[in-house]
């Protein structure tokens, strides 16, 4: 059936208000207008960051929401204006757009877009409106996206192309949760040969990030964490011991300081938790340590930290999806990954149907999961 240039009628996981689990409802999908695409979703990760945004802790949550960022599709319908993509491609959302064209897209030193980041569309597209609609009213997309429906309508800057031979299950993580930790330890940080790294929090950025600094070449690598059932993997994907905080009775900052010899190379925080931030932070080398904030904290939380901490040389810095151009770096990372230079299958612990997406969160917020991917 010829769904372009119409409305199509399908399953969307809607989240009508703070906490509320999500809805599988029947929606509306408008179709694409100028400079958008309209996706048919595959497949799409649960991350810590949707979790957020249901209960209310960013900034871009307008509800009622399709939550969602991290997926893979095929475009379904494009609208007047597209030039980068015609129906039948395999794509990847970007939770990051990049307009291409704008002082920071033209600046080696940042990923940020100034059009994607600078508009407070609340959930809406560039004209102030909304694609879908459900039971007649209005509903938001988050971060550009809303993966969590079996069709969403992206701009056309807020897409990239991949291989068309690509998997769209495991290479969803490639939306957000893979990219952002190995990113952030190849590209952000430049982690070097023989040198030694920490990264707190072994969920699938924080077993990412250490993957990164295998592949940098860290000759010790050391994952912190409060679930121990998470060592066997993260040993496994290249970290050569792990550390349980619950095991210590002083500072973990104390502990990994005397057990390296002053302090870190490298600290990666995987977390969003302000009082780890400030933990990881003081880990590092007190001369020369570099502390990569990449977790996402909840709205309104602050750091407080001594300052004399960075007068000797500590650095820290952050990272939003590894600090990758993510329409030019994705289909590289999904290339890779197709010629087994990278892996992410590992980090995807559950898959489940569409319609157990409450499922899927129950295993993100006990802790049993490093990534469930939903299958359309």
């Amino acid at each position: 059936m010829e769904t372009a240039g119409k409305i199509i009628k399908c399953r969307a996981a809607v989240t009508w208000g703070v906490n509320q689990p999500f809805s599988i409802e029947e929606v509306e999908v408008a179709p694409p207008k100028v400079n958008e695409i309209r996706i048919k979703m595959v497949a799409t990760g649960i991350c810590r960051t949707d979790d957020h945004g249901m209960k209310g802790k960013l900034e871009n949550s307008y509800f009622p929401i399709i939550l969602g960022h991290e997926g893979a599709g095929i475009v379904e319908s494009i609208g007047e204006g597209v030039k980068r993509f015609k129906p039948g491609d395999k794509v990847i959302p970007l939770c990051l757009p990049q307009c291409g064209q704008c002082l920071c897209c033209n600046d080696e030193r940042t990923n940020i877009c100034i059009v994607a980041s600078t508009a407070n569309r609340r959930g809406l597209m560039a004209d102030g409106t909304s694609r879908y609609t459900c039971k007649g009213k209005q509903i938001h997309n988050f971060f550009h996206s809303g993966t969590f429906s079996e069709y969403t309508v992206v701009e056309e800057i807020a897409a990239t192309k991949i291989d068309n031979n690509a998997p769209l299950d495991n290479v969803s993580l490639f939306g957000c949760g893979f990219t952002t930790g190995y990113g952030a330890a190849l590209n952000t940080a430049k982690v070097h040969p023989g040198s030694t790294c920490a990264v707190f929090g072994l969920g699938c950025v924080g077993l990412a990030a250490l993957m990164g600094c295998k592949a940098a070449g860290a000759s010790r690598i050391i994952g912190v964490d409060i679930n121990k059932d998470k060592f066997d993997l993260a040993k496994e994907l290249g970290a050569t011991e792990c550390i349980n905080t619950k095991d210590y009775d002083k500072p973990i900052e104390q502990v990994l300081q005397e057990q390296t010899g002053g302090g870190l190379d490298y600290v990666f925080e995987c977390i969003g938790n302000t009082k780890t931030m400030v933990a990881a932070i003081k880990s590092s080398h007190f001369a020369f340590g570099t502390t990569v904030i990449v977790g996402v904290s909840d709205i309104n939380e602050t750091i407080t930290i001594d300052p004399m901490v960075f007068l000797t040389g500590r650095k820290m810095t952050s990272s939003i999806l590894g600090g990758l151009r993510v329409k030019d770096d994705i289909p590289k990372l999904v290339t890779a990954y197709m010629e087994k230079k990278v892996d992410v299958d590992k980090l995807v612990t559950h898959r489940l149907p569409f319609e157990e997406i409450n499922k899927g969160f129950d295993l993100l917020q006990s802790g049993k999961s490093i990534r469930t991917v939903l299958l359309f």
